[in-house]
């Protein structure tokens, strides 16, 4: 049995809320593997995201240095 049957009846298995939240699953990963494929470095740097603090750009040294701490911003 190839890994793809195999997945299928492991599918055919799941209630449709398993079945639902697989589902999603596996859309978000075909859509990642896309970006990947299609997307430059610069592209996909662009989609980074960072929690920090408001002024994380502006203070950069003085985070680096310890002077500021991000902890107490950071969820």
């Amino acid at each position: 049995m190839t890994t793809k049957e195999s997945l299928k009846s492991q599918i055919d298995g799941l209630d449709d809320q398993s079945a639902d939240a697989v589902l999603t699953f596996v859309r978000q990963l075909a859509a990642s593997q896309a970006r990947q494929r299609k997307g430059d470095l610069l592209t996909r740097l662009q989609e980074v995201r960072i929690q920090g603090p408001p002024d994380f750009a502006a203070n950069l040294d003085l985070y680096l240095s310890g002077e500021k701490s991000a902890s107490d911003h950071v969820r």
